[in-house]
């Protein structure tokens, strides 16, 4: 049996591909929708994928399953639990508990694991050829190393009110009946590993064992006591914000995401026409440089996501599809560079890009606004606006600063004054730099704090050090 882990550092997520030797066919677990990597594994291993499937409807990218199964003909698998209100909207084989899938000596059965989401299901795998008893399991957003999916996304992403206390105590009865029940040398590969938003406490080792997770993890001693409220309370507390698009990436995943087919390289656009139609509004440019560069000057009207390990989730923060048809033309280095940032973009459903530029040579420039932390108090700003994730506010921020996390802030304008200046921080400016510059394109005016909370911090320290010396 073959058994490869396909890891995604950007939106930290993790598909398998599981294939027979002996018969040459394979099956793709939750795959992302830039698929060449799964074909260039089939060919390197003489394989044919035969079947697609997907653990959940996922919140937090957009599912390849649908693409992959159209570009190489395989036979979709999707959940066929969880109740009406969870039932994927296009055709597939619907899976339910114990439902299995067998690629040669190789079976990979459903086992239906609610708690993350109504109809999750998990896949234990065995390898007929070596064993007739499970010896691995792909758990999806049901148990990852050290923790667990949370079971508030529904109520977060989806419109639910109130679901996280159902969904956390479906979580106690599927490890309690489902997971705990295997062998403790059953092998755990979950679909998220360290950086996701889907836990809140995510371990960053790609796999883990049934008997490691029943000893170490801090889910253990409540299981073991069988105290349901306890876990719930615990679950529940202290989780991440949830980035305001993975209501879209529900929605799309339920529905069926569109399928793209074979996208043609992207073109090197000149920049006499981008600035004619930066001129008429007819695009979004993307400037991809640091926060540092594009602090010095970018161009007007553009948003900053910076090409540094988190293009995906920050294009996806910046920039709705939903609200926003006008094609995107990148800021790349070359081609390969503009494809590859590309390929992040489709993961989360960011499709529509028309071209790319290698310079910023003759289009309009500005400077974006900023002023020194000492400078904050005496600002006469709308509100000050604090865009760090939850745990970084409450353990200290700018005294008047409102809360909202740059994952969000797009999604909740309603919540910001519609005049005056608003002022932005981060911790240490990268973040605050790409939700600054999706206020500005949607019209707001924005003033960032040079060096963010970090730089506030430092002087606040350098302050009172000068006062202790004033003092002595």
């Amino acid at each position: 049996m073959l058994l490869e882990r396909i890891y995604d550092e950007d939106l930290s997520q993790a598909s398998y591909f599981i294939g027979c030797q002996v018969k040459g066919e394979a099956v793709v677990v939750d795959a992302r929708r830039d698929i060449q990597v799964y074909r260039d594994l089939a060919v390197a291993n003489d394989m044919q994928i035969v079947a697609v499937t997907e653990t959940h409807i996922h919140a937090d990218y957009l599912s390849g399953t649908r693409e992959l199964a159209a570009a190489t003909g395989a036979t979709m698998y999707v959940s066929g639990e969880g109740g009406e209100d969870w039932q994927y909207g296009f055709d597939a084989n619907r899976l339910f508990d114990g439902d299995t899938i067998t690629l040669g000596n190789i079976t990979i059965q459903a086992v239906h694991t609610p708690g993350h989401t109504p109809e999750h299901l998990a896949f234990l795998i065995t390898d007929g050829a070596f064993s007739d008893k499970p010896g691995f399991m792909l758990s999806g957003d049901f148990v990852f190393a050290g923790d667990l999916g949370r079971p508030d996304l529904l109520d977060e992403a989806a419109g639910g009110v109130d679901t996280r206390f159902g969904g956390a105590r479906q979580l106690f009865g599927s490890l309690r009946d489902k997971f705990l029940t295997l062998p403790d040398h059953v092998q755990v590969h979950p679909a998220h590993g360290s950086g996701s938003a889907c836990g809140k406490a995510l371990g960053s080792i790609p796999s883990s064992t049934v008997g490691y997770e029943r000893l170490y993890a801090w889910w253990g001693p409540y299981l073991a006591a069988n105290d349901e409220q306890g876990f719930v309370d615990k679950l529940l507390d202290g989780q991440p914000d949830a980035h305001g698009y993975f209501g879209r990436m529900k929605r799309e995943n339920r529905d069926g995401p569109a399928i793209m087919g074979e996208r043609a390289p992207l073109a090197e656009l000149d920049n006499i026409a981008i600035a004619a139609d930066l001129a008429q509004d007819r695009i979004t440019f993307v400037d991809t440089r640091t926060n540092t560069e594009v602090h010095e000057a970018t161009v007007e009207g553009a948003l900053n996501v910076p090409n540094a390990g988190k293009f995906a989730t920050y294009g996806a923060w910046a920039y709705d599809p939903e609200t926003d048809s006008r094609p995107l033309v990148l800021l790349a280095e070359s081609q390969d560079s503009a494809m590859d940032m590309w390929d992040h973009l489709v993961r989360v459903g960011i499709d529509t890009v028309a071209g790319y530029t290698t310079t910023l040579d003759g289009l309009p420039k500005v400077t974006p606004k900023m002023i020194q932390p000492e400078e904050v108090a005496d600002f006469d700003a709308a509100v000050l606006l604090d865009v760090r994730n939850n745990t970084e506010y409450a353990a200290g921020t700018i005294p008047g600063a409102t809360h909202l996390g740059a994952s969000r802030v797009m999604w909740h304008q309603d919540t910001l004054p519609a005049q005056g200046t608003i002022v932005t921080f981060c911790q240490t400016g990268v973040r605050n730099s790409v939700a600054a510059s999706a206020l500005r394109r949607a019209g707001h005016d924005v003033v960032e704090v040079d060096g963010a909370y970090e730089a506030y911090a430092n002087w606040q320290a350098s302050e009172r050090a000068s006062l202790q010396d004033s003092l002595v």
